[in-house]
């Protein structure tokens, strides 16, 4: 755990009792602040109480007496209105953070020179993340990796001279991040998202660049124009290096046919391994996450003075992917089973499509988002058949008719063996049973984990199912 020391002696709200919350009121308290926790939700609250963390009614509160108010990332900022905690903090000149501006604040007292990776962008995060942290410790570093996925960034050890924090930031956690000063800091794209927090997609770049800006060193992508001009103003003030997984650049970081390289001003490349193959890293959105992740460790390491002369194509081929992200768990015969449960929406599954472009057994449905999947129309020529599932079957139903085969199974369950029955008679190299829901898992699941691990189940229950391995 790292002690919130720079709190010592301070009085702090916490607002928000979920995991990085309960992680915020312990760090607080191991550093010497005194606290005042809270959440809107009893179930919460009472949650909170039996893990010992001490609770006050921040509505009855005198907020003068507070430093700070530790915000809960998911709680309203700005948009659609401030959260009442929010609209009570500034009207007490009470600052407003989050729990990797406590981490920001600690490592610039004890360590400021140590190694701090942060990814962020709209689509990719989570892989890249967890790909920078496989390469450091396939190369033997100490690395501790948090933030917006796996463990809350204060439950980590601490900073060190010797430690690499590899962390995911999204953009509300960036908004709360005022100090932030990453050694790298990687930016991979812009699509709109996140609008009823942010208002336009122009605040919502904005926020993303603020990661850019603090970085010592930027990574930033040069496949969409918002990224791009966030590259130009970097160059105007500070170090940056450009990335494509479109097209060949120099300077900067690139995929020539499936091998990355990082080319000189004179187009001098260096290769640093090669994606052909690499069944954990398939598709063009992967190709960018992996530029990034190279992109980031190299520029880290030039940074501290260490070499770069590391096994880049082992650690590359030697990384297990991602529960629930094209995640491939298994095959029956030539038939393979991929789990895409993290595919909530069209935007995600076009991935997956581009991915698998022949050969298809799409599994389909769930709760669906505005637009339905009418954006993947230009890929229902490689899907043999689509397998409906909860409430989108209507209108995907709709959506398909007359361009896909359409089998309406309502549940998951059913949707897994007839679509391994029909990809069983397929005689191609490799058909593809594929869990790419499109779709919000609620009407019938907890969440994506939840659906992705009863996908799990039901192909693992198939006979003659052999199993991959997951990550």
């Amino acid at each position: 755990m790292i002690r919130a020391t720079s709190f010592a002696g301070k009085s702090v709200a916490v607002f928000g009792l979920g995991a990085s919350g309960t992680a915020t009121v312990r760090a607080l308290l191991a550093g010497g602040a005194t606290v005042a926790a809270w959440d809107d939700s009893d179930a919460s609250r009472t949650a909170a109480i039996d893990d010992g963390v001490p609770i006050f009614d921040l509505t009855t509160a005198q907020w003068s007496q507070f430093s700070s108010l530790i915000l809960a990332p998911g709680v309203s900022l700005t948009h659609p209105e401030p959260h009442w905690t929010v609209a009570k903090a500034k009207a007490a000149g009470v600052e407003i953070i989050g729990d990797i501006e406590i981490f920001a604040r600690e490592r610039a007292l004890a360590s400021p020179d140590a190694p701090f990776i942060a990814i962020t962008g709209t689509n990719g995060k989570s892989t890249t993340t967890a790909l920078v942290a496989h390469i450091l410790r396939h190369a033997g570093y100490d690395v501790q990796m948090g933030g917006n996925i796996g463990r809350a960034i204060l439950t980590l050890d601490a900073p060190a001279p010797g430690r690499f924090h590899v962390v995911e930031m999204s953009s509300y956690q960036i908004d709360l991040t005022p100090t932030l000063d990453a050694t790298v800091g990687v930016q991979l794209n812009v699509t709109p998202d996140h609008l009823d927090r942010h208002g336009t997609i122009e605040n919502y770049a904005g926020v993303k660049e603020r990661l850019v800006a603090g970085a010592r060193i930027a990574c930033v992508s040069i496949d969409d124009d918002m990224s791009f001009e966030m590259l130009k103003r970097k160059t105007q003030t500070g170090r940056a290096c450009a990335m494509s997984a479109r097209q060949a650049i120099a300077p900067g970081y690139c995929l020539l046919g499936s091998e990355i390289v990082c080319a000189n001003r004179e187009g001098v490349a260096v290769k640093l391994g090669n994606l052909a193959g690499l069944r954990t890293l398939r598709g063009s959105h992967n190709a960018q996450n992996a530029i990034a992740a190279v992109a980031a460790v190299r520029e880290c390491l030039h940074e501290l003075g260490k070499s770069s002369d590391i096994d880049w194509q082992g650690a590359l081929a030697s990384f297990p992917g991602l529960p629930h992200r094209l995640e491939e768990i298994g095959r029956i015969g030539r038939v393979i089973f991929v789990n895409d449960s993290k595919a909530t929406n069209a935007d995600s599954t076009e991935k997956a499509l581009l991915a698998f472009p022949s050969d298809v057994y799409w599994i389909v449905g769930g709760k669906p988002k505005v637009g339905g999947i009418e954006s993947l129309r230009a890929y229902f020529p490689g899907i043999r058949s689509a397998y409906l599932i909860g409430a989108a079957t209507d209108e995907f139903s709709k959506t398909l008719d007359g361009d896909v085969a359409i089998v309406e199974c309502g549940t998951l369950e059913v949707a897994v063996v007839k679509a391994a029955a029909d990809a069983a008679v397929n005689t191609a190299a490799e058909p593809v049973v594929l869990l790419s829901p499109a779709c919000a898992s609620f009407d019938q699941f907890k969440n994506f984990e939840v659906r992705g691990e009863a996908f799990r189940a039901a192909v693992t229950a198939l006979p003659d199912f052999a199993a991959r391995g997951r990550a």
